[in-house]
């Protein structure tokens, strides 16, 4: 068992370092304690015993009081890490309408997200129309000073972050993991752009791996934090649907992407669309939802030169060429296409699937 420390910050801290005990259980202990945290971590077996919604596994742990805080202090500062608590001064004021708000946030980076902020998800396993929108959609956003909240996951994540990036705006993921982890390993790179713009965040604390639960966990964060939720791409059991109803509870602006009606990766958008989220195919769409419509700009954002548009005219709708069949569309050789199909993934237009065809971005 650790001493009780005197400072609010730290006390959360070690409370948020208990076995067991999550953002729910937390709440109802303020509660049970009318917010003395001390109090509440100083109490004694029959007192914990009659706080409503506590196991006898979560009374032990907070009876046993053995998560070192100054440990994790010390290992916080030796990574440059700060540990935010709601009394900081750049705490997001969006989180503290949280029922079950996080306790302590551990952050890396140069700012937080303040309310100008939208969130925009998907599906790990997404096609390059999808990436490409999430991409677009992030970078103009960002140009108009919008953070790009998302979950630094493969797929319509790192598309999302990318995108804000790409216009040097600011952006920020949620991890479902401790702070000093980095997952998937290929982030690492897109991490570090990110913390100096904009920032990472975790509740968890250090050496914590992810597992079922902290996803779905952290996906009430990523809502909390934007005024919108923008879904592009994701199938009806992907951890987006847990995002977007943690949306749907916090009264966020709910908007959905439709796609192609065969694709996997549409169904939860269309399920989102059906049970009443906004269905968006446009920048300016999605602008009007946020109270800031400007102009008429849609997606695809980038002008194309007559020679490109004579070829990405026949790849709407998500169809899909190979040399062949373009050069059969065009009445060229299937050499002219080959090179055309080859410049125009250089230019970033196409894509190159995994079965050898080209698709719109």
């Amino acid at each position: 068992m650790h001493p009780l420390p005197s400072d609010v910050r730290t006390l959360q801290l070690l409370l948020n370092g208990l076995t067991g005990i999550g953002p729910v259980s937390a709440r109802r202990l303020q509660e049970a304690f009318d917010g003395d945290l001390r109090r509440a971590l100083s109490a004694d077996m029959k007192a914990l015993q009659q706080v409503k919604g506590l196991t006898a596994p979560m009374v032990a742990s907070l009876l046993r009081r053995d998560f070192d805080y100054a440990a994790e202090l010390e290992r916080a500062n030796a990574l440059n890490f700060r540990i935010l608590h709601e009394g900081d001064a750049i705490w997001p004021a969006s989180l503290r309408q949280l029922w079950d708000a996080p306790l302590v946030l551990y952050m890396e980076g140069a700012a937080v997200p303040d309310e100008r902020a939208v969130a925009i998800i998907g599906s790990r396993h997404c096609t390059p129309y999808g990436a490409g929108l999430a991409r677009s959609l992030a970078r103009d956003l960002a140009k108009l000073g919008w953070w790009i909240v998302s979950g630094l996951a493969r797929g319509i994540d790192f598309a999302a972050h990318e995108g804000a990036l790409e216009a040097e705006g600011r952006t920020a993921a949620i991890l479902g993991h401790g702070l000093d982890l980095t997952y998937p390993p290929e982030a690492f790179k897109l991490r570090q752009r990110m913390t100096e713009r904009g920032c990472v965040l975790a509740e968890f604390p250090l050496g914590r791996p992810a597992d079922r639960q902290s996803f779905p966990q952290r996906n009430r964060i990523v809502a909390g934090l934007a005024q919108a939720v923008i879904v592009v791409e994701t199938d009806v059991d992907g951890g987006s649907m847990i995002t977007a109803r943690f949306a749907g509870e916090q009264g966020k602006t709910l908007c959905a992407l439709p796609g192609r009606v065969d694709s996997p990766t549409s169904r939860g958008c269309h399920a989102l669309i059906r049970d009443g989220a906004t269905l968006v195919s446009s920048l300016d769409d999605i602008l009007a939802e946020l109270g800031e419509a400007r102009g008429q700009l849609t997606l695809p954002l980038e002008k194309l030169d007559a020679a490109d548009a004579r070829w990405l005219k026949h790849f709407g709708g998500g169809t899909a060429h190979h040399s062949e069949s373009l050069a059969q569309l065009t009445q060229c050789s299937q050499a002219e296409a080959a090179v055309a199909l080859t410049m125009l993934e250089i230019k970033g237009h196409l894509l190159r699937r995994s079965d050898g065809r080209h698709e719109r971005v």
